[in-house]
């Protein structure tokens, strides 16, 4: 029996390995959609920069969790995270599943829904364990965590979510240990346009500018989310948002 998930919702899970599809309507003007996974250990954090499982990084190195390719089904597109959860390390405590968007918010995506299968029967049209259809609180999203996968004792559970961040792809892995490169130049006068993929900083008319205070110590060393790798197309690369990176998961 498929379970009609609401946000907040939970179900137990009996197959060893899952799949979990994002599912959306495109059209003019709809931003495309890439689901993302991240493995998190018991502090709710990932505990290397390869437990970021993205399009950039499809296949995490234990081939234990992976994104496949996106596919088209009638009138939607569908893109897929798998998951062998019963051979998973037991330092994973929980796999969040999210969806991000490239070029708008998801206020301009329709139809957004996660079904979770089971792995062994889902080439084969079985009914999914679990659907949830994810609605945007604010529309100004563009990522979400559609659910999560945690454990529960010597079992696994699936949490529907819907959970959104207004600073992309790099403001949900920000919130979960992974700290982005920020290799900008200093602010100068007035000039060119930066170049595409930089955030231009304007200088600051107030003399003096206050004492600096001394950096905030990191509870872990940094992660590096890696740039988009050659040929995927221009615009799905990580960017730092204007606010920089101050990113608190809430």
């Amino acid at each position: 029996m498929t379970h009609a998930m609401v946000k907040g919702s939970n179900c137990a899970l009996d197959a060893p390995a899952v799949r979990a599809v994002l599912r959306w309507t495109p059209g003019t003007g709809v931003p495309d959609v890439d689901a993302s996974a991240l493995l998190l250990g018991a502090d709710a954090r990932v505990r290397t920069d390869e437990d970021f499982v993205f399009y950039n990084q499809p296949r995490h190195p234990s081939g234990l969790v992976r994104r496949l390719s996106k596919k088209r089904v009638g009138e939607q597109l569908t893109d897929t995270v798998e998951a062998d959860l019963a051979a998973l390390d037991a330092s994973v405590d929980q796999i969040v599943l999210a969806a991000s968007s490239d070029g708008d918010t998801f206020r301009l995506v329709t139809d957004l829904r996660i079904a979770l299968y089971d792995a062994a029967t889902a080439d084969a049209g079985a009914e999914p364990i679990a659907v949830f259809d994810v609605m945007p609180e604010t529309g100004a999203e563009n990522a979400i965590i559609c659910g999560e996968l945690y454990r529960r004792g010597d079992t696994w559970k699936f949490r529907a979510v819907a959970q959104g961040y207004p600073t992309g792809l790099v403001g949900l892995a920000t919130a979960f240990g992974i700290s982005v490169d920020e290799s900008e130049p200093a602010a100068a006068a007035p000039g060119p346009d930066p170049e595409p993929g930089t955030v231009a900083r304007p200088a600051v008319p107030q003399a003096p500018p206050p004492p600096a205070r001394p950096p905030a110590a990191r509870p872990a060393p940094a992660h590096r989310v890696p740039a988009r790798a050659p040929g995927v197309p221009a615009g799905q690369e990580f960017r730092m948002p204007p606010m920089g990176p101050q990113f608190l998961r809430a």
